[in-house]
Protein backbone atom coordinates (compact mmCIF):
# COMPACT_ATOMS: atom_id res chain seq x y z
CA UNK A 1 0.00 0.00 0.00
CA UNK A 2 2.68 2.42 0.93
CA UNK A 3 4.23 1.89 -2.35
CA UNK A 4 1.29 2.62 -4.49
CA UNK A 5 1.18 6.16 -2.84
CA UNK A 6 4.89 6.46 -2.91
CA UNK A 7 4.73 5.91 -7.00
CA UNK A 8 1.64 8.31 -7.08
CA UNK A 9 3.38 11.42 -5.45
CA UNK A 10 5.99 10.45 -7.83
CA UNK A 11 3.99 10.33 -10.56
CA UNK A 12 2.40 13.95 -9.38
CA UNK A 13 5.82 15.41 -8.76
CA UNK A 14 7.05 14.44 -12.29
CA UNK A 15 4.19 15.67 -14.09
CA UNK A 16 4.69 18.71 -11.98
CA UNK A 17 8.02 19.56 -13.09
CA UNK A 18 6.96 18.89 -16.82
CA UNK A 19 4.08 21.54 -16.94
CA UNK A 20 4.88 24.91 -18.99
CA UNK A 21 3.98 28.25 -17.45
CA UNK A 22 0.99 30.33 -19.02
CA UNK A 23 1.36 30.33 -22.84
CA UNK A 24 1.55 33.37 -24.49
CA UNK A 25 -1.40 34.59 -26.32
CA UNK A 26 -1.99 37.38 -29.13
CA UNK A 27 -3.01 40.08 -26.56
CA UNK A 28 0.67 39.56 -24.89
CA UNK A 29 2.84 42.50 -25.56
CA UNK A 30 5.90 40.50 -27.21
CA UNK A 31 5.93 36.97 -27.72
CA UNK A 32 9.44 36.85 -29.35
CA UNK A 33 12.31 34.90 -27.70
CA UNK A 34 14.48 36.51 -25.16
CA UNK A 35 17.41 37.70 -27.88
CA UNK A 36 14.23 39.63 -29.18
CA UNK A 37 13.80 41.55 -25.96
CA UNK A 38 13.79 45.21 -25.90
CA UNK A 39 15.26 47.45 -23.40
CA UNK A 40 13.19 48.22 -20.73
CA UNK A 41 12.44 51.96 -19.96
CA UNK A 42 10.85 54.07 -16.54
CA UNK A 43 8.05 56.57 -16.67
CA UNK A 44 6.28 58.60 -14.20
CA UNK A 45 2.33 56.97 -14.10
CA UNK A 46 -0.32 59.72 -14.04
CA UNK A 47 -0.74 59.35 -10.51
CA UNK A 48 2.96 59.92 -9.46
CA UNK A 49 3.40 56.06 -9.39
CA UNK A 50 6.66 54.56 -11.44
CA UNK A 51 6.06 51.56 -13.61
CA UNK A 52 8.43 49.77 -16.28
CA UNK A 53 7.20 50.02 -19.71
CA UNK A 54 9.07 48.30 -22.65
CA UNK A 55 9.48 50.69 -25.72
CA UNK A 56 7.38 49.99 -28.77
CA UNK A 57 5.08 47.94 -26.83
CA UNK A 58 0.82 48.78 -26.65
CA UNK A 59 1.41 49.69 -22.65
CA UNK A 60 3.87 52.52 -24.15
CA UNK A 61 1.51 53.25 -26.50
CA UNK A 62 -1.46 53.50 -24.32
CA UNK A 63 0.66 55.58 -21.39
CA UNK A 64 2.70 57.87 -23.58
CA UNK A 65 0.28 58.76 -27.04
CA UNK A 66 -3.05 56.98 -26.81
CA UNK A 67 -4.34 53.67 -28.38
CA UNK A 68 -7.73 55.14 -29.46
CA UNK A 69 -10.18 57.66 -30.98
CA UNK A 70 -13.53 58.45 -31.04
CA UNK A 71 -16.19 59.36 -33.25
CA UNK A 72 -19.77 61.03 -33.72
CA UNK A 73 -23.02 59.17 -34.50
CA UNK A 74 -22.45 57.52 -37.41
CA UNK A 75 -19.94 59.27 -38.58
CA UNK A 76 -15.95 58.14 -39.46
CA UNK A 77 -14.39 61.61 -39.53
CA UNK A 78 -11.50 62.82 -37.43
CA UNK A 79 -12.41 65.89 -35.49
CA UNK A 80 -9.57 67.36 -33.98
CA UNK A 81 -8.94 65.53 -31.18
CA UNK A 82 -8.97 62.56 -33.16
CA UNK A 83 -6.26 63.62 -35.13
CA UNK A 84 -4.16 65.32 -32.37
CA UNK A 85 -4.11 61.77 -30.88
CA UNK A 86 -2.73 60.28 -34.46
CA UNK A 87 -0.42 63.04 -34.91
CA UNK A 88 1.37 61.46 -31.71
CA UNK A 89 0.80 57.83 -32.77
CA UNK A 90 2.43 58.86 -36.19
CA UNK A 91 5.26 60.23 -34.26
CA UNK A 92 5.18 57.30 -32.31
CA UNK A 93 5.38 55.21 -34.75
CA UNK A 94 8.29 56.92 -36.38
CA UNK A 95 10.42 57.09 -33.28
CA UNK A 96 9.61 52.68 -33.25
CA UNK A 97 10.00 51.84 -37.09
CA UNK A 98 10.12 48.36 -36.11
CA UNK A 99 6.74 48.36 -34.89
CA UNK A 100 3.34 47.13 -36.60
CA UNK A 101 0.21 47.69 -35.86
CA UNK A 102 -3.37 46.58 -36.75
CA UNK A 103 -6.30 48.98 -35.97
CA UNK A 104 -9.44 48.47 -34.77
CA UNK A 105 -13.22 49.79 -35.85
CA UNK A 106 -15.59 49.75 -33.66
CA UNK A 107 -19.21 50.88 -33.36
CA UNK A 108 -22.59 51.42 -30.85
CA UNK A 109 -24.82 48.98 -30.67
CA UNK A 110 -27.30 50.59 -32.95
CA UNK A 111 -27.74 49.18 -36.42
CA UNK A 112 -27.29 46.22 -37.73
CA UNK A 113 -24.40 44.03 -37.60
CA UNK A 114 -23.91 44.06 -41.58
CA UNK A 115 -23.89 48.16 -41.16
CA UNK A 116 -22.06 48.22 -38.31
CA UNK A 117 -19.05 46.29 -39.55
CA UNK A 118 -18.84 48.40 -43.41
CA UNK A 119 -18.90 51.74 -40.59
CA UNK A 120 -16.27 49.85 -38.13
CA UNK A 121 -14.35 49.23 -41.77
CA UNK A 122 -14.61 52.80 -42.45
CA UNK A 123 -13.61 54.36 -39.13
CA UNK A 124 -10.62 51.96 -39.18
CA UNK A 125 -9.49 52.95 -42.23
CA UNK A 126 -9.95 56.61 -41.90
CA UNK A 127 -7.63 56.36 -38.76
CA UNK A 128 -5.05 54.25 -41.29
CA UNK A 129 -5.60 56.99 -44.10
CA UNK A 130 -4.68 59.55 -41.85
CA UNK A 131 -1.50 57.90 -40.42
CA UNK A 132 -0.45 57.32 -43.76
CA UNK A 133 -1.03 61.12 -44.93
CA UNK A 134 1.45 61.49 -41.63
CA UNK A 135 4.34 59.61 -43.93
CA UNK A 136 4.03 56.07 -42.01
CA UNK A 137 4.50 53.30 -44.34
CA UNK A 138 1.03 51.55 -45.08
CA UNK A 139 2.39 48.15 -44.85
CA UNK A 140 3.01 48.79 -40.90
CA UNK A 141 -0.93 49.06 -40.87
CA UNK A 142 -3.37 46.33 -40.69
CA UNK A 143 -7.27 47.39 -40.09
CA UNK A 144 -10.19 45.26 -38.96
CA UNK A 145 -13.83 45.86 -38.36
CA UNK A 146 -15.45 44.44 -35.29
CA UNK A 147 -18.60 46.74 -35.76
CA UNK A 148 -20.89 46.42 -32.66
CA UNK A 149 -19.16 43.07 -31.82
CA UNK A 150 -16.91 44.27 -28.74
CA UNK A 151 -17.92 47.30 -26.73
CA UNK A 152 -16.00 48.35 -24.09
CA UNK A 153 -19.19 50.01 -22.15
CA UNK A 154 -22.25 48.32 -21.67
CA UNK A 155 -25.60 49.31 -21.75
CA UNK A 156 -27.92 51.46 -23.98
CA UNK A 157 -27.04 54.79 -23.07
CA UNK A 158 -25.34 58.39 -25.20
CA UNK A 159 -22.54 57.59 -22.19
CA UNK A 160 -22.10 53.91 -23.26
CA UNK A 161 -22.37 54.62 -27.03
CA UNK A 162 -19.98 57.54 -26.84
CA UNK A 163 -17.16 55.02 -25.20
CA UNK A 164 -18.59 52.11 -28.50
CA UNK A 165 -17.83 54.35 -31.45
CA UNK A 166 -13.88 53.95 -31.52
CA UNK A 167 -10.86 53.21 -33.07
CA UNK A 168 -8.48 51.05 -31.04
CA UNK A 169 -4.66 50.98 -32.51
CA UNK A 170 -3.35 47.66 -31.23
CA UNK A 171 0.42 47.05 -31.45
CA UNK A 172 1.61 43.99 -33.44
CA UNK A 173 -0.12 41.67 -36.14
CA UNK A 174 -3.25 41.30 -34.10
CA UNK A 175 -7.02 41.33 -34.21
CA UNK A 176 -8.35 41.00 -30.87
Amino acid sequence: MRLKIYGILAAVALLSACASGPEATDTTAGGGSVADAKPVETYTAPLGTTATVAPGSQEDLVANVGDRVFFGFDQFTLDGKSRSVLDKQAAWLSANPSVIVTIQGHCDERGTREYNLALGERRANAAKDYLVQLGVNPNRIKTISYGKERPVALGSSDSAWAQNRRSVTVVGNVGS
